[in-house]
């Protein structure tokens, strides 16, 4: 089929889908979408909490536990190992397939009545305050990672040890501070760089050891500000530095960032890529309008599939990744995933599941089903003959489409469209949604899209920012337990939790690094190391070379251009949108520049 232009049902913008996606949705049997790649995007990411952790007691002991599901979300929980256990059978809540209702609405019922997983944590050790995790071993406050070790305040992690306020690292080592880093280690608050260690405050740095303040530098050692000194001399001056003054921080990090505003950017940051597009992506090929991929191929308009190894072949698949096909509009699903459709949080090799979620353990053929663990043949938790099962569910998506669920903004969900986002159990400010696409109270409520309301918080604080040792050698080991008032004091948009306590491991690693105390809660730290990060949806630019010069003329080249002293000409996509400052280049210009 030829590509066609259409009219997003929820945005109203037009938008093209092409004839790969046609091909593609064809080859797994879905009518094309009536959302734009964003809105599909923005909806799946409602019915992910990120981050956010409660207490509340457990439906099944009244045990009070951890949870990413709010009292105020109409979930269920059971305890982790409660939940896996042969105590209870969620097919006792199956239910027959009622035709004079929408099955949104019939799922949703569904939804409330089973008791889920309070936690999404596969073969933990060590580590009870971690969510969305695999093989975790002693890491503490740590989500969306695989084999994190000894990790902290981090998410999207893969394969990384020791590692400490970090956001999309893999296979890195005692860095601190880092965003999108492969094969790094003993670094602090760098920014997309690739097998280099001893690096502080260093952006775009491949190959290189011992650099401070350094950007777009290709094997080098023993810089500072991106002039060459000798070994004495650097290490002489990194001590002049002394980052492990809070204040001294502060300035030399306004300083660092000043700096690298002077140097261009690659319009698309990634490495050993073939045929992509997006922004984030390494050692992938065929993957389009994608953001946070890592080692896959043929992903068409998906985010953050970075744990390893990589996946293949998946349409709108958002979060996780671990080895899986076929997958079209999912949500933290992965692990071996094959043919699945329209789920959350299925896992550990199931296959050609259909509006599912928590369903694991190598289930097959499921329609609507919640927290099925090794069955087949089932719709709305209930057993079918295979027969049965496969003319029921084209019964049901012949009467999804002939009677559709209508959301409160009269928006149409057919066959072939994710869950409603007005259906999701968690608030829009705790979700993925809130990092992308920020919205107040009331803006999300316009929407008819729930609000979770901050918890009454009874505490006392112990310190208060300005009470706090300036230098890391004057922190005395009675800070630990104690509570430290966040500078944000909730006054953020950034899930503050207005308050945050200093743990032993924490402290021995900001003494053997050298780095102050933090004045910002996890959250806020999170949300302000995620500013570096390009938004998600991708403009249509020009290379900002300009002959000799950047067009600001900030950056002066080191090199004559194949356009020579003519402005380059190519044009591309990418998410730095042009109200950004950072200069931007083709990645031509750009490799003559760095290599």
């Amino acid at each position: 089929m030829e590509a066609q232009t259409i009219s997003c049902q929820n945005c109203k913008k037009d938008f093209t889908i092409e004839q790969e996606d046609f091909n593609f949705y064809e080859k797994i049997k879905v009518p094309p979408p009536t959302f734009c790649p964003l809105c599909r995007m923005k909806r799946r990411f409602v019915f992910r909490n990120e981050r956010m952790l409660y207490k509340r007691r457990s439906d099944f002991s009244g045990e009070e536990i951890f949870t990413a599901f709010s009292p105020e979300s109409g979930i269920k929980i059971f305890e982790k190992d409660i939940w896996l256990s042969d105590k209870w059978d969620p097919m006792d809540y199956g239910a027959d397939y009622d035709f004079s209702k929408p099955f949104f609405t019939q799922f949703f019922e569904l939804l409330k009545k089973v008791p889920l997983k309070n936690l999404n944590v596969q073969n933990g050790v060590g580590s009870p305050f971690v969510n969305n995790v695999t093989d975790p071993k002693n890491s503490y406050l740590v989500f969306n990672a695989s084999n994190p070790e000894d990790c902290m305040y981090g998410h999207a992690i893969n394969f990384c040890k020791w590692c400490v306020d970090v956001s999309h690292v893999s296979k890195c080592e005692n860095c601190y501070e880092g965003f999108w880093l492969t094969q790094c280690s003993t670094s602090s608050f760098c920014s997309q760089c690739e097998n280099s260690f001893n690096m502080i405050f260093s952006k775009n740095c491949f190959g290189c050891q011992d650099c401070f303040g350094c950007v777009n530098l290709h094997k080098k050692s023993y810089c500072i500000f991106n002039k060459q000194y000798t070994k004495d001399e650097y290490i002489q001056k990194i001590k002049d530095f002394n980052l492990g003054s809070y204040t001294n921080l502060q300035k030399t990090k306004k300083e660092v960032f000043d700096f690298w505003m002077k140097f261009p950017n690659k319009f698309l940051q990634g490495t050993q890529n073939t045929n992509v597009s997006g922004n984030y992506i390494d050692h992938s090929k065929d993957i389009k309008n994608s953001f946070l991929i890592r080692e896959s191929q043929n992903l068409h308009y998906c985010q953050y599939v970075q744990e390893l190894p990589g996946s293949k072949d998946c349409f709108d698949y958002s979060v996780w990744g671990d080895n899986n096909q076929l997958v079209y509009e999912c949500h933290s699903c992965g692990i071996g995933t094959q043919n699945i459709k329209f789920c959350v949080l299925c896992q550990e090799n199931v296959h050609d599941l259909e509006y599912s979620v928590f369903c694991l353990g190598g289930s097959e053929n499921l329609f609507g089903c919640i927290g099925l663990r090794k069955k087949s043949y089932c719709v709305l938790n209930k057993q079918y003959s295979k027969e049965e099962y496969k003319i029921l569910v084209e019964k049901i998506k012949k009467q999804m489409s002939e009677m559709p669920y209508v959301d409160k903004k009269g928006k149409v969900y057919k066959y072939g469209e994710f869950f409603p986002a007005e259906l999701s159990p968690h608030g829009y400010n705790e979700t993925l949604a809130q990092e992308y696409f920020p919205l107040s109270r009331d803006e999300a409520l316009a929407q008819g899209i729930k609000w979770v309301e901050p918890a009454e918080r009874n505490y006392k604080v112990d310190f208060e920012i300005n009470s706090l040792p300036d230098d890391i050698k004057d922190v005395q080991d009675d800070i630990l337990g104690k509570v430290i008032a966040c500078e944000h004091d909730g006054k953020c948009n950034q899930l503050c939790t207005t308050a945050f306590k200093i743990i032993p491991d924490e402290l021995n690693f900001y003494r053997k690094m050298n780095l102050p105390l933090p004045r910002l809660c996890p959250n806020c730290r999170t949300f302000e190391r995620l500013k570096q990060r390009t938004g998600i949806e991708l403009y249509k630019r020009s290379c900002q070379c300009d002959g000799e010069n950047s067009k600001n003329n900030l950056y002066r080249n080191t090199i004559s251009h194949a356009h020579g002293s003519e402005p380059c000409s190519v044009s591309f996509e990418t998410s730095y949108s042009p109200d950004r400052p950072e200069i931007v280049y083709c990645e031509k210009c750009y490799q003559q520049e760095v290599y």
